[in-house]
């Protein structure tokens, strides 16, 4: 698995799609952090908006491998193990992008009554919980589910939407806990959730792979 996912990675580095996903997710940091401000909100903001961008980048990596190449990695390791490795590939570049913001977020927002530490954690959680919602909503927004570029995308937006507001949504009580929480009760309250989001985004990929392996 680990050659599968240097693989994808190697494909996704050297067809700079990641640029649009991350240059978006800078933009909206960079427009809706303000220096000084209060530290969870801004966290909030700063796991809210990773959700789109890994379900983005979650389908950028199931969709870019050519048709000839998926069928050489297909016929050496087998379609639904290249598949989990895509989006693995997906899914982890974007957990770095959100915790190198997390970091930069602390940095430089106001982190009195919560603490440096506390907070680093605290976003680092609502990251990842927010990161594995949007890549389930990737996944099954990307083949072999939907196949058409249009219905793909279009699925791709309305479900990050869905995820960020729905209730019982993972991400929705992440972000809702950074926003409304003080001190180390927000990283009590994020527990319930990240189970939650695990939870969720390991039976999506069971499913994904299972589909996939079915096309063998």
């Amino acid at each position: 698995m680990t050659a599968l996912v240097r693989y994808h990675a190697g494909l996704l580095l050297r067809s700079q799609r990641w640029l649009a996903p991350l240059v978006l997710y800078a933009a909206v940091l960079g427009i809706g952090v303000h220096a000084g401000e209060p530290v969870l909100g801004a966290l909030a903001l700063t796991a809210a908006a990773l959700l789109p961008v890994t379900a983005w980048a979650v389908r950028i990596c199931l969709t870019q491998e050519p048709p000839a190449a998926r069928a050489v990695v297909a016929a050496a390791a087998g379609r639904g193990r290249g598949h989990l490795a895509a989006l693995l590939t997906g899914a982890g570049g974007a957990v770095l992008a959100g915790g190198a913001a997390v970091g930069a977020v602390v940095a430089v927002t106001d982190t009195r009554g919560v603490g440096a530490s506390a907070a680093v954690t605290a976003g680092l959680l609502g990251a990842t919980e927010c990161a594995l919602v949007g890549a389930a909503v990737g996944a099954l927004a990307s083949r072999p589910f939907l196949k058409a570029t249009g219905w793909s995308l279009a699925a791709l937006v309305l479900g990050a939407l869905l995820a960020l507001v729905a209730p019982g949504s993972p991400a929705r009580h992440a972000v809702t806990v950074l926003t409304t929480g003080s001190g180390a009760g927000v990283l009590t309250g994020l527990l319930p959730s990240g189970a939650g989001a695990l939870v969720l985004a390991a039976a999506v990929a069971a499913l994904a792979r299972r589909a996939t392996a079915r096309l063998e």
